[in-house]
């Protein structure tokens, strides 16, 4: 007869899970039996820490829409999903934990390994339930995706280890007290009502200056989008989730939105007397209009999301795509153009002023040069994996995406060290589709250099070797750094912010990777060709300049005031930091007959 362990596994395939991160241990040595004899159904995935199964989770949920499921045992196993699911719950992925506990008779007893998981896990999820009988695993199982799917959230399913060996119940006893579910989802498509797309229209149709602002919700949604903003004369910003929703070659496109935004952004937004925001909760209301500026039409797919950033007139509750094709019959074209033209003279200023931002001097290489060179040569249908750091500023300034490519990272948590598994993710769900993760020598430290033994593993299977992991080598951890100075207003704490060298390539060659240093700015267009020409995964660190200041869009009387007192504290790179500040201030002028 079966176990309890197998028929979890069965009602997962009814799902249709074929995919598992995780890392094994004796708290779940039932489930993992039971893998062994569904081996033939599951692609069991091992990480070298459960922390990156729980980000492969939200990753493969990202790129693919299904539901990500990671495993991990009981305790410190159970404990360490927790920043990888935190990741998937604040970016709106569905993901399932599925984890270990102690035996039914030691809980309460303060034993071994045992922790209150129904407590860890209880602001996380949205469901978090423990299997105590083998009867409740039927529907426990079936209620958690359920959730996780409709709702776009993290489901835990805890499961005892005596318990996932019992003797299965497929059905349980017709009793009082017993429950009886399907493996069938509960899809939540909710629609807006045609009073509020007419009140929607009116307040569109009304306005002058439109700007939209795409997050990932708009991610199906391109057609739509472009054709809202052709009706409207709009321009159009991407939160860095939606990077990937418009292309950057559309001239009314103008860019990522924030700090690590663009300039012709920040202007669409100052300057805007309408604001239409689908699928974001890009959280950083300094770079909205001004409280009052503008009238506001958001659709969000869920309630809680809208209205939370800015003050919003009418509310579209929907999917971004079919609630966007309900309103377009309803907007009317706006004859006059001029406030398109002034957001594409913007933008097409913008794009001078990234390369000449880039092209300038540094030393060794100025790193958003790393980036503007390997843009062009991207492949159609390339899956650009970013992580948290300085680095992540030349990702959404310097990457002009085009159709069919895909891109993401670890937005609202921004965590440091989800580059590697994310694009680890991205490589098993589409094998067949190149793949690059954009990393920070601070975050290859903390744990993107273990996760190389995972592609290791798996990468001969694939069947596109292209697989390349860039680090972007400074030796410092770089946005931290440079948020003490203009935002503490303290210079640089060395002694927390130093990064020791590593040799990152040799270290890929060790593995059998093919392995690229560059520290010469002209060798940076050839190192991506070799690249993306290797026909193994490939480790390209790029030596590049930490004093290299990622300009926000606007800097602000107080950014100033911090930055000077900064200076005046003595910065231990206090000349360089100047001289290349100055640098691109100046690279960044309208200067005629330049």
């Amino acid at each position: 007869m079966a176990e309890v362990g197998d028929f979890i596994l069965e009602r997962m395939s009814e799902w249709g899970v074929k995919r598992i991160f995780g890392y094994p241990g004796d708290g779940i040595n039932g489930i993992m039996g039971a893998l062994d004899r569904a081996s033939d159904r599951f692609d069991y995935v091992r990480v070298r820490h459960e922390e990156m199964s729980a980000f492969m989770a939200g990753a493969h949920a990202k790129f693919t829409g299904e539901v990500g499921v990671c495993m991990a045992t009981s305790g410190p196993g159970a404990l360490h999903l927790l920043a990888g699911l935190y990741d998937a719950k604040m970016d709106h992925v569905p993901v399932v934990a599925i984890v270990g506990q102690q035996g039914l008779s030691s809980l309460g007893s303060d034993f071994q390994q045992e922790v209150n998981l129904e407590s860890v896990f209880q602001d996380v999820g949205n469901y978090v339930q423990q299997i105590s009988d083998p009867s409740q695993a039927r529907h426990i199982v079936d209620r958690a995706f359920r959730i996780a799917k409709a709702e776009r959230a993290i489901s835990v399913i805890i499961i005892p280890n005596d318990v996932q060996m019992k003797d299965a119940v497929e059905s349980p006893p017709r009793s009082h007290g017993s429950n009886y579910s399907s493996a069938t989802p509960a899809p939540y498509c909710p629609r807006p009502g045609q009073s509020e797309l007419t009140a929607a229209a009116e307040v569109l149709n009304a306005g002058e200056k439109v700007a939209v602002l795409v997050g990932a919700g708009a991610l199906n949604a391109s057609r739509e989008v472009i054709e809202v903003c052709d009706l409207l004369g709009a321009g159009v910003a991407k939160a860095l989730l939606g990077k990937a929703a418009l292309p950057d070659d559309l001239p009314f496109v103008t860019g990522s939105i924030g700090l690590l935004g663009t300039e012709p952004s920040w202007k669409l937004m100052r300057d805007c007397d309408t604001l239409l925001m689908i699928g974001t909760t890009f959280p950083y209301s300094e770079f909205l209009p001004k409280d009052g500026q503008a009238r506001a039409v958001q659709i969000d797919l869920q309630s809680r999301n809208v209205g939370i950033r800015y003050p919003t007139e009418v509310n579209l509750i929907g999917d971004s795509a079919e609630t966007l094709r309900q309103l377009i019959p309803l907007l009317k074209r706006k004859e006059d153009r001029s406030w398109r033209e002034t957001v594409e003279e913007n933008v097409a200023t913008w794009w001078e002023d990234v390369e000449r931002r880039a092209m300038e001097d540094a030393d060794p290489i100025n790193p958003q040069r790393v980036f503007w060179e390997l843009s062009p040569q991207l492949p159609d249908d390339v899956i650009l994996c970013g992580d948290s750091g300085s680095h992540t500023n030349w990702y959404a300034r310097n990457i002009k995406m085009r159709p069919g490519m895909m891109g993401s990272l670890s937005g609202k948590l921004a965590s440091m060290g989800s580059g590697v598994p994310y694009a680890i993710a991205a490589k098993m769900a589409y094998p067949e589709r190149p793949v690059i993760a954009m990393v920070g020598d601070g975050a290859m430290q903390m744990n993107g250099n273990a996760e190389l033994v995972t592609v290791k593993q798996y990468w001969e299977r694939w069947q596109n070797p292209t697989f390349i992991v860039l680090v972007l080598v400074n030796h410092d951890l770089n946005q931290v750094t440079w948020e003490q100075r203009v935002l503490a207003g303290d210079p640089k704490f060395s002694i927390a912010q130093d990064v020791i060298d590593f040799p990152y390539s040799a270290y890929g060659e060790l593995l059998g990777f093919h392995g690229i240093r560059v520290d010469k700015p002209e060798d940076i267009k050839p190192a991506w060709e070799e690249a993306l020409a290797a026909k193994r995964p490939v480790v390209i660190e790029f030596i590049t300049d930490a004093n290299v200041p990622p300009m926000p869009p606007h800097i602000t009387k107080d950014q100033v005031m911090s930055y000077m007192k900064a200076l005046g504290k003595v910065d231990p790179d206090q000349w360089d930091i100047i001289k290349q500040s100055a640098k691109q201030f100046v690279a960044g002028l309208d200067i005629p007959g330049r």
